[in-house]
């Protein structure tokens, strides 16, 4: 072989090992390049990535959200004071009454009869006592001259007397039965509305509420009894004259005013709430008694109190708590004081202000300093 040829294949040789050499070292700096990534992957993504929100502060006032039950204003079932059968009636259900109306009229035949009875005995007591009266002033005009004894003239004058007694017994007994006879009629007690009538022409009328169902059952209904119960925690809130937004579900669309006009001043053991009493104003009718309604209260606002999501709460063996993420990306543990639980939001007096940032989902086994990575956009 050549000398010539022999430099050629050396230089070959030396250019394969170069190249192979720069492959080599291309190969393995790419290796630590991917070595480098995914540790830097892997690191990053073991740590937690949350989402945040600020505690929002509240207004002046604040709303408390309660069901009632709708009540008229007054109402009254109307029973028979006397037996009868019924005459007629004048009003069926739904029907606008005045006070003193009649509803109805019962035919009394016994009372009747004892009232014609009743004015006879009254009669006769009458002429008896005037029988008695002029007897008296006889006897009492011979006892003058002798006569007759004294004590037979003081007979006869207490005759006059004890009929007397007799005349004001049978005209009481006149003026009862007259009484009775007036209960004939059924009158409204007020102002209302019919809601109720529950008897017809012909029935057998027993008097008393004994007797079974009322004839009928009036409601004023021009305002209305609104009925709530209040949570212990807001019953100190919920002062006398608090205004209130009523809603039903048959007016989805319309809000009637309500006020606070009486309190029960006592919690209920059972439920731990206290019952209230609002009126509402109902001129129009267009409320209903005995109706749902959807009752919201406007409550002064505790000072210093923030809402946040219910998720963001944590509850373990050293109690409440949330997790805030301070300016270094890590985990401050605080503790908090529930005022009111609002279902997917809870409201806090303490431990919060309105420029923290809480985790809303806060990661299993979070602790102080745990280094987190807060999610784009969440606050």
């Amino acid at each position: 072989m050549s000398e010539a040829k022999s430099h050629t294949l050396r230089y070959i040789g030396i250019g394969v090992v170069v190249v192979a050499a720069v492959i080599a070292t291309s190969g393995i700096m790419v290796r630590a390049n991917e070595e480098k990534q995914l540790k830097t992957w892997t690191d990053k993504q073991a740590v937690p990535v949350v989402a945040v929100v600020n505690p929002k502060g509240q207004g002046g006032q604040q709303q408390l959200e309660l069901p009632g039950r709708l009540e008229a204003y007054r109402q009254a079932p109307i029973y028979s004071r006397v037996n009868g059968y019924l005459k007629s009636w004048q009003f069926d259900i739904g029907s606008q009454v005045k006070a003193g109306q009649q509803l109805a009229k019962i035919d009394t035949p016994d009372i009747d009869q004892q009232l014609m009875q009743a004015r006879a005995q009254l009669a006769v007591a009458k002429a008896n006592a005037a029988l008695a009266k002029s007897t008296a002033e006889r006897w009492q005009t011979l006892a003058k001259t002798k006569a007759v004894s004294a004590q037979e003239a003081q007979q006869n004058t207490s005759a006059y007397e004890a009929s007397l007694a007799q005349v004001r017994a049978d005209q009481a007994n006149v003026k009862y039965l007259e009484v009775q006879k007036g209960y004939a009629e059924i009158t409204a007690p007020f102002n209302g509305v019919v809601t109720a009538r529950n008897t017809d022409v012909g029935d057998l009328i027993s008097s008393g509420s004994s007797g079974g169902n009322a004839l009928f059952q009036v409601a004023d209904v021009s305002k209305l009894r609104v009925y709530i119960q209040v949570p212990q925690q807001d019953v100190p809130n919920v002062k006398l004259g608090t205004k209130a937004i009523l809603t039903v579900p048959e007016h989805p669309n319309q809000h009637f005013q309500a006020s606070v006009e009486a309190s029960s001043q006592a919690v209920t053991q059972a439920s731990g709430t206290a019952l209230m009493q609002l009126v509402v104003d109902n001129r129009k009718g267009e409320l209903l008694p005995g109706s749902y309604a959807s009752v919201d209260l406007d409550l002064p606002s505790p000072k210093g109190v923030v809402s946040i999501p219910a998720s963001a709460v944590i509850f373990d063996a050293k109690g409440l708590s949330v997790a805030v993420v301070n300016a270094s990306d890590k985990v401050e543990l605080r503790s908090i004081h529930i005022v009111r639980d609002l279902g997917r939001t809870v409201e806090i007096s303490s431990g919060l202000s309105t420029d923290d940032k809480v985790i809303t989902n806060p990661p299993d086994g979070v602790t102080n300093n745990t280094q987190v990575r807060v999610v784009s956009g969440s606050v």
